[in-house]
């Protein structure tokens, strides 16, 4: 009889996994996984008490009901570390709980991620009491869409605490772990907002876009992005539709009610900062040159400028925590893809009724709708038509004479009526540099730029080298606000550079915009780049 499969943290399947199920205190079956994963085994309908042992992984104890209609899906964590503080993200004061896996007794230290790396304080060593005690176990199934739930087992004694409290400093902190033996290291972040607004400008963390791309579980907004297969990957280049079938419509054909939500309660091995890494050196990795690590660059470049900002998770602007007319500036960098109508909303009404001043540092963003199920989870609103030749734009459901330009705007509105510009298909995973196309601008002054001059050669960014125009390009559409001016233009192959682009209202409202995910990571080694933002930002903070 099938009786379920087994996999790790990836979904992928394990083979040789020994299972041991017991009845009333007397051992049934003893089996081991197929190579697949699968757990069969000759017993009645009923419940059971199952133990999972394989070596490299956390052996767990779980209770279960055979039904041959609805086969288990057990899951066992490898033996690393990993790590995650709950809530994510808090104002100066409040607690969050740090969550760690380790089968090795580990150091944990508290750190502040600016200009300089600075440590905040040692929180501690914390051991063994017990054979591999300080190790985590994860629930069976989709916990993509429920949370680890780490702490949960055998965390009842208050006398171990495993909180730390949001430091008087807003801003971007790394909790890093290393262990005792293996000096094996992993650090996770966290945002910590001001209990009160305490500088002019507010920088906002692409929290939903770190969600998006965060697989922990075998799920994100790009594997497996509507549900878990039935079962779990041997070799995910045969196993998975990402790439057993071409085109954008196979991760995302599916109705937005068919997506299942993605919990932000899990690690993210994507955000993690290497040990000994400075603000100014490259950005190593894939996904970190998108996430985390890259929008630090922002905060060192703004520290070493001398600019004072506060800080927020994405969340917060949705549920209020954020008030921007407390604000004159605020920031959006690198890569803020995915946002709720509400944020989208009180954003542009800020903007356009209210005077704000924003500025858009980054590339593809508010390209699709999200909404917030709860403070824990998210539901991706990112069904494309099965038309399209690509990820970026489609032609409407309803009407196919209409274009739409993005996801954002099939679900609400094009996001180039708040940004100025929207994400195209033309010049994807390419980078260069920009070229000037006005340079009598006040945006340019002291650059010493003249029209057809290049500029933003020098980068970070090591995905994708090349330029601050790239990885992903925005331009200037017809959905712009009138008077859009575009100022620079990424000569990417095939037209598809970033148009650097800028629009002000009579209701003192402006926007300016990068366009481009690699702008970013341009700032602290690119001094036109540099003195662009400062431009803007210095023209920003005195019209507010």
């Amino acid at each position: 009889m099938l009786i379920g499969y087994v996999s790790d943290e990836r979904y992928v399947a394990l083979a040789d996994v020994l299972l041991e199920f017991q009845r009333h205190g007397r051992t049934e079956a003893i089996v081991r996984s197929t190579p697949r994963g699968v757990v069969c085994a000759d017993l009645e309908a009923g419940d059971y008490h199952v133990t999972l042992v394989k070596e490299g992984f956390g052996s767990k104890s779980v209770q279960i009901t055979v039904d041959p209609e609805q086969p288990r899906q057990f899951r066992l964590l490898s033996d690393r570390i990993l790590g995650y503080v709950w809530p994510r993200a808090v104002k100066t004061g409040e607690r969050s709980e740090f969550r760690v896996h380790s089968v090795e007794p580990y150091r944990l230290s508290l750190w502040r991620y600016g200009w300089k790396r600075e440590m905040v304080k040692l929180l501690g060593w914390f051991d063994e009491h017990g054979p591999r005690a300080v190790m985590q176990i994860t629930p069976d199934g989709d916990y993509t869409q429920t949370g680890v739930q780490w702490n949960k087992v055998g965390y009842a004694s208050a006398h171990h605490t495993q909180f730390v409290e949001g430091p008087k400093r807003s801003g971007l902190y790394y909790l890093h772990v290393k262990g005792e033996k293996s000096g094996e290291f992993f650090s996770f972040p966290w945002i910590v907002a001001p209990a009160r607004p305490s500088a002019p400008i507010a920088v906002l963390a692409s929290t939903n876009t770190w969600l998006a791309y965060n697989n922990f579980g075998g799920r994100s907004n790009y594997i497996n992005s509507h549900r878990l297969p039935d079962q779990p990957v041997v070799n995910a280049r045969q196993d998975m539709i990402r790439y057993t079938q071409a085109g954008a419509f196979n991760v995302w054909g599916f109705q937005d009610e068919e997506y299942q939500p993605l919990s932000f309660e899990r690690p993210e091995p994507g955000n993690v900062v290497r040990e000994h890494e400075e603000v100014t050196d490259p950005i190593e990795g894939r996904l970190p040159c998108g996430m985390a690590p890259a929008e630090w660059r922002l905060l060192g470049w703004l520290e070493r400028e001398n600019l004072a900002y506060d800080y927020y998770s994405e969340s917060q602007l949705h549920h209020g925590d954020l008030d921007l007319d407390a604000y004159k500036v605020l920031i959006l960098s690198v890569h803020p893809e995915y946002w709720s109508r509400q944020m989208y909303q009180q954003v542009k009404e800020w903007v356009h009724d209210r005077g704000g001043k924003l500025m858009y540092l980054g590339g593809n963003g508010l390209n699709c709708e999200v909404e917030f199920l709860d403070a824990d989870r998210l539901r991706f609103k990112t069904y494309l038509n099965p038309s399209i030749d690509g990820a970026l734009g489609m032609p409407d459901p309803a009407n196919p004479e209409i274009y739409l330009e993005s996801r954002m705007h099939r679900t609400f509105e094009s996001e180039a009526g708040l940004l100025g510009v929207v994400c195209t298909a033309a010049g994807i995973m390419t980078a260069a540099p920009y070229r000037a196309a006005q340079s009598d601008h006040w945006i340019f002054d002291g650059t010493g730029l003249d029209n057809g001059d290049l500029f933003g050669e020098n980068s970070l960014h090591e995905r994708i080298h090349g330029g601050a125009s790239g990885h992903e390009t925005d331009k200037i559409s017809s959905h712009s606000p009138s008077g859009t001016v575009l100022l620079a233009k990424g000569v990417n192959p095939e037209e598809g550079g970033a148009e650097m682009a800028y629009y002000e209202l009579p209701t003192g409202g402006a926007v300016f915009s990068a366009g481009s995910i690699t702008y970013v990571h341009c700032l602290l080694v690119d001094d036109a780049i540099s003195r662009i933002t400062h431009n803007v930002l210095t023209r920003f903070l005195k019209e507010g």
